[in-house]
């Protein structure tokens, strides 16, 4: 079972939206606050990314473990990637002191794959991805709130060797347009937020590392994880769990409640109504087979855990899924 597709998956409101940045020096991009998580690739050249207010909410920092308070101007370089956990506004600019424009304000051509915003002098190149993952920040999944509000990943120099193939092969096909482009730049898009979450949790030092990061390689935690993602209709309870970890009741739940943020049963009950509510995004199921995939013995008592969950019974939340 994989713990972060899913997890990823189950927050998902739609595919990513993004567009390609071509600035020459002097220039200077306002960009404001989105619904999701924002994200830049440096394709070609260098720029500077300004966060306006981007603290480091609950996680510790950028991609190399910087726990400051407030994120100062962050020098980018060609191959590095930035992702803002929250979507927070933000410049980018070849220099901090280059007044920038709103990006509301700068229309995007058409061309394939991917529209082009354009700006600036007639100075130095760069080129960037910029877009955004559509994310429910409404029912942020823990594993993501527990993410630093900016992470910055630069793979130059050897790191990150598969994020660094993802972003050499996107800025290919974004040179060089080809037959296929169309359908390759979208789904290299979408494999990227991948990419820069398993590069972020694996440059977490094993010794040091907590929350999600540890708990996804913990002996004791990582198994109850994949158990009651695989199968959430399964009746766990912490003993059961806590036997698969080979741990006593006890010192199973306060290792689990540690890392994860909440106790066992509290993310069972996350996970069966976060797929309850995919299910019934995603699928014709009905009700009854909802409430079984999910671990509840009837109908009635799954409307009631759901209605508590989403303040919505199944299906009105149907209904206005499907809607919007």
């Amino acid at each position: 079972m994989d713990i972060l597709t899913e997890a990823l998956g189950s927050m998902r409101t739609a595919y990513p939206s993004s567009v390609r940045t071509e600035g020459r020096a002097p220039w200077a991009l306002r960009l404001p606050p989105v619904l999701g998580a924002g994200f830049h690739v440096v394709l070609y050249g260098t720029c500077w990314l300004l966060p306006l207010g981007i603290g480091n909410g609950t996680g510790n920092g950028t991609g190399s473990g910087n726990g400051a308070g407030r994120h100062e101007p962050i020098a980018l370089s060609p191959g590095d990637v930035v992702f803002l956990r929250d979507g927070g506004g933000h410049v980018l600019a070849d220099h901090p002191d280059t007044p920038p424009v709103d990006a509301r304000d700068c229309e995007a051509d058409s061309a394939p794959p991917i529209g082009t915003v354009s700006l600036g002098g007639g100075g130095a190149r760069t080129s960037l991805l910029c877009g955004n993952y559509h994310l429910d920040q409404g029912r942020p999944h823990p594993m993501v709130r527990q993410l630093p509000a900016l992470i910055h990943l630069p793979t130059r120099h050897g790191r990150h060797p598969e994020l660094a193939a993802a972003v050499q092969l996107l800025g290919s096909e974004l040179e060089n347009p080809r037959i296929g482009s169309a359908g390759i730049v979208p789904a290299l898009i979408d494999s990227l937020l991948l990419y820069i979450l398993r590069a972020w949790f694996e440059d977490q030092p094993a010794a040091s590392a907590a929350g999600w990061a540890a708990a996804l390689r913990d002996a004791a935690v990582a198994p109850a994880l994949e158990a009651i993602h695989g199968a959430p209709a399964t009746p766990w309870t912490v003993e059961s769990l806590a036997d698969r970890a080979g741990l006593s009741r006890a010192a199973f739940a306060r290792r689990f409640t540690t890392m994860v943020g909440e106790p066992p049963m509290a993310y069972l009950t996350r996970w069966r109504m976060t797929t309850a509510a995919r299910l019934l995004r995603e699928s014709e199921a009905p009700l009854t087979s909802v409430a079984a995939q999910t671990g509840y013995g009837s109908e009635y008592a799954f409307a009631k855990a759901f209605k508590r969950e989403f303040g919505l019974a199944p299906g009105g939340y149907r209904r206005e899924a499907r809607a919007a």
